[in-house]
């Protein structure tokens, strides 16, 4: 991250960082606003009334001027006050609430992104690095936010400043001053307006180069948040406590908390603070201390030399003090929306993931006689970055109705194979045709609506039972309820007293269940009923289970399965003797299909090698 930065392009990052933040809370940046124009314009107020009260003091002493100039300032102060306090607590919540909301924009991409591109592994590299940098120093998104913040308070406050100290330079010393009317020279003005502001917006240009050294450490902060959010935790991880505990890992988690001082003062960040972001920094500030003993040296000559009254003096020493402070911030500004856009560039990397599979047009076909060909023709196919054909012209035809068992060991392309049945990829060649038309001229959405498909990987969510067969919120109770009796799943829920509405697992509710594994995949099950598609598929849900447990579990679903398409993938052969037809895969390639019995006719065959193999796990169905 230490590439030259175009200014151009930093500041249109960091806007388009503020546009994404306000599509998610709208409320958040006109509140922003309104509170930086106050906190802006709230100490010019407090020095404008000082200086008027000081002005009478120092002058005629009307003592009813006075009280005139004390009730305005007290009660215009005292509303500032209360409205700048109401304005910072909404601010908090508000911006509490869009770093919550930020994640929307992240989710929303995750659940729009192609199979294929939500599958890289680099895709999801990249989210975890834009995690990580906003773990460890808030860079990305909300550092827009806080350049937004810094920007309208640096404007507003040196607007406000120019305002009430334009006069500290027009204000004339009277030609009886002797040599002090030098101050009256519109070249000694110049040149010292330009000193005022040259010197802080160079003290912000070193605060800035401290800035921009934040980026030089991020690999060291990234790996030091990692090991902290990892270790620091572990503890209270419940899968992990076993291991830990009769492993006697304790010492090895310990080695990283002494050892983690990737934040601490003898760590790099440490020396840093210490080094060269300390001493630019440092240098920073104690020139803007020396710019403001110029401010009061040169308003002290002024004053001593009759330009204005002691009252003034206030006036024009806090507004200055004040406009230089916005200077300075507003220079550093610039370095950090600099250093941000180096953040941001692999924010939106990610957010700008092009979706770039075919999307279809014509509408699946809702058949109520369920009649759906599915056809492989010739179809290869390998995942993006590898050279090895996963699958490789694999021809296939089944209709509704029939059980299909895709068998074959580990690797073979089973899975492959369902994947681009279901159009989570699309082949590199061949074709796969619904009713003789390619599935990518088909609306995707009204394609994936004809398939239920259990993975083997399969995961249940933190919600009630009944919204996890449904996947929804508002949902037919009486069908999910249905749905779980045929999956096996009916005595359980009977037993549970919120039935349908009962929590599964503790994350979110106390009185959440744990659910076996058997459990978690009758639910599983019943959520591919529930959806009632004509295509069911069980990509080894029960992989963790003996062969004959599998296999009672296939038979039954078989039952319940009705007139659907049932694809049936195991690498266990038991599980799918009934089957219309066996689909026997092999290096990405169909090398046998046919029926159990005829497959086991064929002695020199993969399939009765495989048989022979496991026949010892399930000799009580031979």
């Amino acid at each position: 991250m230490k590439k030259k930065i175009d200014f151009r392009h930093a500041i249109a990052m960091n806007l388009r960082g503020v546009r994404e933040l306000h599509r998610v809370q709208k409320s958040y940046f006109p509140l922003l606003t309104v509170k930086c124009i106050f906190e802006a314009v709230s100490p010019y107020i407090t020095v404008f009334f000082s200086a008027q009260v000081l002005k009478e003091l120092a002058g005629l002493r009307r003592e009813e001027v006075l009280w005139n100039w004390v009730i305005a300032g007290t009660i215009c102060i005292c509303v500032l006050a209360i409205i700048n306090a109401f304005l910072k607590q909404r601010h908090e919540t508000l911006l509490n609430d869009l770093w919550g909301r930020k994640e929307i924009l992240f989710i929303h991409k995750m659940f729009s992104l192609d199979f294929s591109e939500l599958d890289k592994q680099e895709n999801h590299d990249l989210r975890a690095q834009i995690k990580q940098n906003e773990n460890w120093a808030s860079w990305g998104l909300m550092r827009s936010q806080r350049a937004y913040e810094r920007f309208v308070t640096g404007m507003i406050g040196m607007i406000s400043g120019i305002t009430l100290t334009v006069t500290l330079f027009t204000s004339p010393v009277p030609k009886t001053a002797g040599r002090l009317v030098i101050l009256n020279n519109p070249i000694f003005i110049l040149i010292f307006a330009a000193v005022m502001v040259g010197i802080s917006v160079f003290s912000g240009k070193l605060s800035g180069i401290a800035q921009k050294s934040w980026s030089n450490y991020a690999d060291f902060a990234t790996l030091g948040n990692r090991l902290f959010w990892h270790f620091g935790f572990i503890g209270l991880d419940k899968k992990r406590s076993v291991d830990i505990r009769m492993n006697d890992q304790q010492g090895l988690v310990a080695a990283y908390w002494d050892g983690n001082s990737v934040f601490g003062v003898d760590g790099p960040l440490g020396k840093m603070f210490m080094g060269k972001m300390g001493i630019y920094s440092s240098m920073g500030v104690c020139m803007t201390v020396l710019i403001t003993g110029f401010v009061y040296v040169f308003t002290c000559l002024k004053a001593w030399a009759g330009a204005f009254d002691v009252g003034s003096v206030t006036q024009y020493v806090g507004a200055a003090t004040a406009m230089i402070a916005n200077i300075f911030a507003f220079t550093e500004l610039i370095s950090l929306m600099e250093t941000n856009t180096s953040y941001l560039d692999k924010t939106f990397e990610f957010l700008d993931i092009p979706n770039a599979m075919y999307q279809g047009s014509l509408t699946t076909e809702k058949r109520s006689d369920r009649n759906y060909e599915i056809e492989f023709k010739d179809v290869s196919f390998k995942y993006p970055g590898s050279d090895v054909w996963s699958l490789r012209h694999v021809n296939m035809k089944f209709k509704v109705g029939q059980r299909l068992a895709i068998v074959g060991e580990n690797g073979s392309g089973k899975t492959t194979f369902i994947k681009l049945l279901c159009r989570l990829y699309d082949p590199q060649e061949g074709q796969i045709l619904l009713n003789g038309i390619d599935i990518r001229k088909y609306k995707y959405d009204d394609y994936m609506d004809i398939f239920s498909i259990v993975f083997q990987d399969f995961q249940l969510l933190c919600q009630p039972i009944g919204a996890n067969v449904a996947g929804n919120a508002d949902y037919d109770r009486d069908r999910a309820y249905k749905a779980l009796v045929d999956a096996g799943f009916g005595e359980r829920l009977e037993s549970l007293e919120k039935g349908l509405d009962t929590m599964i697992y503790k994350d979110l509710s106390d009185d959440g269940i744990d659910v076996s594994g058997g459990e978690a995949q009758k639910i599983a099950i019943a959520r591919a009923l529930y959806k009632d598609a004509p295509f069911i598929i069980l990509d080894e849900p029960t992989a963790a289970l003996d062969p004959i447990a599998e296999a009672e579990i296939y038979s039954k679903f078989d039952d319940i399965s009705g007139d659907k398409t049932a694809i049936y993938i195991s690498h266990r052969l038991s599980s799918c003797k009934f089957c219309d037809e066996i689909a026997v895969f092999g290096e990405g390639q169909v090398i046998q299909k046919g029926t159990h019995e005829k497959l086991l006719e064929d002695h020199d065959g993969k399939y009765y090698e495989l048989w022979n193999a496991q026949a010892q796990y399930y000799v009580e169905e031979v």
